[in-house]
């Protein structure tokens, strides 16, 4: 799949990109308020675009920009307006 095929709600989402970009990661609170969680950015692009990739705790140690990666069973959402990618506990994300 293709990234400028990617929108907001879809599931099952599998696309191979190089990582371009990685923002620095904080911290915030799950959503359930009892533990805290590392979070950062990262910007995937293939040839047809590019697309924000949320990484979660060890996910962010393990992408590096100049990285082609896999994410399989990933989904869509919007956050602030922008389409995000999210690999989510039932994804996989590899770097190949």
């Amino acid at each position: 799949m293709k990234i400028k095929e990617l929108q907001t709600g879809m599931k099952q989402v599998e696309v191979e990109a190089d990582v371009v970009d990685k923002g620095n990661p904080r911290q915030v609170q799950s959503r359930f308020g009892n533990e805290t969680l590392n979070v950062a950015d990262a910007v995937i692009q293939d040839d047809s675009g590019n697309i924000k990739l949320t990484l979660w705790n060890e996910q962010i140690d393990q992408v590096n920009v100049g990285d082609k990666i896999k994410v399989e069973n990933g989904y869509v959402t919007s956050f602030k307006g922008e389409i995000q990618l999210n690999v989510g506990k039932f994804g996989k994300l590899t770097v190949l």
